[in-house]
């Protein structure tokens, strides 16, 4: 089987449920960032996977990834539980675990430090787009699988910056925090 199919060449292709619509759909562009997203999650796997102490984060960020498969279908398609309350659940326990280690901050701290700590913040700030696109394309098209999608979302947002900090920890850094 052949990898193209000439069928989106006009600018056009099909959802999942087979509907054809403009490759410039804002359905589109929300699943094609969480598409995007996954990509950087990979990167930022492959650097825990080579980190010491990054295992058990690099586990985490595969669950993440199948997630966001699971969130590009029902965004692809706008039908179906694709995200649950249980696995927003799962985020806020990791977020809880992984910060109950993390020094109180008092400033802000800057997307640097190493490839692995910039590749978290660019997980966060895309998880960031994908959550505003997620609600212009709930706002004109609404879903009631939606409000759970938009909590796993946000709570994945919050993930990459607890776990950008844990990797500052890993990595025996000091964070590069905000001067005015």
């Amino acid at each position: 089987m052949k990898i193209y199919t000439k069928t989106g060449d006009k600018g056009v292709t099909s959802l999942a449920n087979g509907v054809r619509v403009s490759k410039a759909e804002l359905r589109l562009e929300t699943y094609g960032t969480a598409d995007e997203l996954n990509a950087h999650f990979g990167v930022l796997h492959s650097l825990l996977s080579e980190t010491e102490g990054g295992a058990d984060y690099a586990e985490q960020i595969l669950w993440v990834q199948n997630k966001l498969f699971n969130l590009g279908a029902m965004l692809s398609s706008a039908a179906g539980e694709w995200i649950t309350a249980a696995e927003v659940q799962q985020l806020e326990q990791w977020i809880d675990a992984i910060q109950k280690d993390l020094p109180v901050l008092r400033a802000f701290t800057l997307p640097t430090g190493s490839v692995m700590i910039a590749t978290a913040h660019v997980c966060r700030t895309v998880t960031r787009r994908l959550e505003r696109l997620m609600v212009r394309l709930d706002e004109n098209e609404p879903d009631p699988n939606m409000p759970v999608a938009l909590q796993f979302v946000n709570r994945l947002s919050d993930f990459c910056y607890v776990l950008a900090r844990k990797c500052v920890i890993m990595q025996k850094k000091a964070p590069f925090l905000w001067k005015k």
